[in-house]
């Protein structure tokens, strides 16, 4: 059981990587990330993760040098964009994603999507920076069971993570099967699927029988999923409020109740018919 902010997942090549960390999607470079991490950190996280398409990688970098927690204590992720994929272009891609964070290395790098003959050549190169010593793991974002079968065909390194869209009305739940018995630690993104879970009445009910929010009982029903949730906000009270999840517990029969809300509803785009500029 995940009892308290400083509790890890232990990733199958046996790095610690913090259950609850701060997402920065949307947040604006300078003042507004690096309050927002401040905040974070201050509020016990160690876990903060951004990605090149946020543009917000020099603040976090800032926020990190100004924090006063020592490096190793920190978990820090970032992800390598669409149109960076491909082998060269991703060793060039960490390199600027290192020099705007400030840092030496990197705790986790993901592919950000799986970009149709790309991402096996950019999993080779993150293979290298993993041998290398560059990046402690490295993950893949927004891969389905499928993707992830046909990458394990040439991998070498079986992912570390797999970041995804996960909430009550996506639950992933072939997915989250498959990554536990492959040993790939599913994260959430959007585990509050921006907003649109608030006014769920049963959510409500049970928020009110633990005197918590909606949003906490989503993110204590990630974390008995055993999954790493990294919800956004750029308020220190709600970034606060978010961490205050560790003092109850969902009992079997409400984490069937939120189970049962899944719609296989997504907020964003779905990993096979995903459409972005490159």
């Amino acid at each position: 059981m995940i009892h308290s902010i400083s509790d890890c997942a232990v990733l199958h090549n046996g790095v610690r990587m913090p259950w609850l960390g701060l997402g920065v999607y949307k947040t604006q470079d300078g003042e507004e990330v690096e309050q927002a991490v401040k905040a974070a950190v201050e509020a016990g996280y160690r876990s903060i993760d951004t990605a090149s398409l946020y543009h917000n990688e020099r603040g976090v970098g800032k926020a990190i040098q100004a924090c006063g927690i020592p490096r190793e204590d920190l978990f820090i992720t970032t992800k390598i964009w669409n149109s960076n994929q491909g082998y060269d272009s991703t060793l060039y891609a960490f390199e600027e994603s290192l020099k705007k964070l400030g840092l030496e290395y990197l705790d986790l790098y993901l592919i950000h999507w799986p970009v149709k003959e790309k991402y096996k050549e950019t999993w080779r190169a993150m293979e290298k920076l993993y041998k290398d010593g560059l990046v402690r793991a490295i993950g893949v974002s927004n891969f389905h069971v499928h993707h992830l079968e046909d990458l394990l065909t040439s991998a070498h390194i079986i992912p570390m993570v797999n970041q995804v869209e996960f909430h009550p009305r996506l639950t992933q739940k072939t997915l989250l099967i498959f990554c536990k018995e492959k040993g790939i630690q599913l994260e959430a993104w959007s585990p509050l699927m921006r907003g649109r879970l608030l006014d769920e009445p049963m959510l409500n009910n049970i928020a009110r029988k633990h005197g918590k929010t909606p949003v906490q009982v989503i993110l204590r029903w990630d974390l008995q999923h055993e999954v790493v949730t990294i919800p956004k906000s750029v308020h220190a009270e709600r970034i606060v409020a978010n961490a205050d999840i560790f003092d109850f517990t969902l009992s079997d029969e409400e984490m069937r109740q939120i189970d049962a809300l899944n719609r296989n509803e997504r907020s964003g785009q779905d990993p096979d018919h995903f459409h972005f500029d490159f």
